[in-house]
């Protein structure tokens, strides 16, 4: 943070310094007045720099410095006998800083320690009413507003990029398994639905893959849930190697696996279950070398009388039960979907 503000102090205290110098020229201000200006303009940055690096708590200080930075603007207004526009240019920036910073309440706290500031300079400079704004000033502020303006844009563009940046972690984390690295349940349900309303709307082919790990409960009963997990990650690794980058591979839930492979027949979709099947049974554990992993499948065609996709996780989850019923580490339930009918 004081890296990150530091410059910006520079820039903002050393423009608004300028400012107030072309006033004070006009005015043939007093060296105690060129003095309030010097020492809050171009001293001021560098200090508060110092006194953040040095602190125990480095953003209290620096939330202090910014209530500083306030007053000393503030302590300019009567500086400069409340010269009109440098006067609302350097209250409105300094408020805007405050706001763009992002800390709660910042912008409120500001406001007493202006009013302290204001005070200051007034006492300091006396009170004195010259609101008239010449040419020369008008031209001095410029700087000000159009490279405040753009100090500001760009800050604000770092921080909506960052922002993008956590956005997309944060659905990375949302559509992908912890375990597996495979997609979760919600993003898998998604591409599902994708695939089955391009199933009804133009025929394309689609087939789901449902698989279980055979006799899970026993492997976690028997060596603990740790064993389980590396099961189910080996598991992972086999499904991720036989899927093409277009289908969607996810964690159904527990030790269930679910595959959607858009624009694919049936027979292609048999011929993957299949080889996910030899190559789980040629797992072997690192840890446990003797545990025997297998796995049941079901495969269940994009059909037109699924009418949702509650329908078509049925009947892949029917087909897995068969396999399972059928003796388990093996491939059930592939059949031709039903022709959509004739128009």
């Amino acid at each position: 943070m004081p890296r990150r503000i530091y410059p910006l102090r520079i820039l903002g205290m050393g423009l608004g310094g300028m400012v107030v110098g072309v006033v004070l020229w006009e005015r043939h201000a007093s060296v105690s007045a060129w003095l309030a200006m010097v020492l809050p303009a171009f001293v001021w940055p560098h200090v508060a720099y110092l006194i953040t690096r040095h602190s125990a708590d480095p953003y209290r200080a620096e939330t202090r410095n910014l209530l500083i930075d306030s007053a000393l603007a503030a302590s300019f207004v009567p500086l400069m006998h409340f010269n009109l526009l440098p006067s609302v240019l350097l209250l409105t920036l300094t408020m805007v800083d405050k706001i763009t910073t992002g800390i709660r309440g910042l912008w409120a706290r500001a406001l007493p320690a202006m009013l302290v500031g204001g005070l200051a300079g007034a006492a300091l400079a006396g009170l004195h009413w010259a609101p008239e704004t010449s040419m020369r000033v008008m031209v001095a502020c410029l700087p000000v507003m159009a490279l405040h303006t753009l100090s500001v844009s760009m800050v604000s563009y770092q921080l909506i990029r960052q922002s993008a940046r956590h956005n997309q972690m944060l659905d990375e984390l949302r559509r992908v398994d912890a375990l597996t690295g495979l997609f979760g349940r919600g993003h898998w349900q998604e591409q599902a639905e994708a695939a089955l309303r391009r199933h009804h709307a133009s025929n394309e082919p689609a087939c789901m893959l449902m698989l279980d790990i055979d006799h899970f409960k026993e492997i976690n009963d028997a060596h603990g849930h740790t064993v389980g997990d590396e099961v189910i990650r080996a598991l992972a690794h086999v499904v991720r190697g036989n899927v093409r980058a277009g289908d969607c591979a996810g964690r159904y839930g527990g030790d269930e696996f679910a595959i959607v492979l858009p624009g694919m027949l049936a027979k292609d979709a048999l011929a993957i279950a299949h080889r996910i099947r030899e190559q789980t049974e040629g797992v072997r554990l690192r840890s446990l070398p003797g545990v025997r992993i297998t796995s049941s499948i079901g495969v269940a065609p994009a059909d037109h009388r699924h009418s949702n996709l509650r329908a078509w996780i049925d009947a892949a989850d029917a087909a897995l039960y068969a396999a399972k019923n059928g003796g388990r580490n093996r491939v059930a339930g592939c059949m031709e979907p039903a022709l959509a009918p004739a128009v």
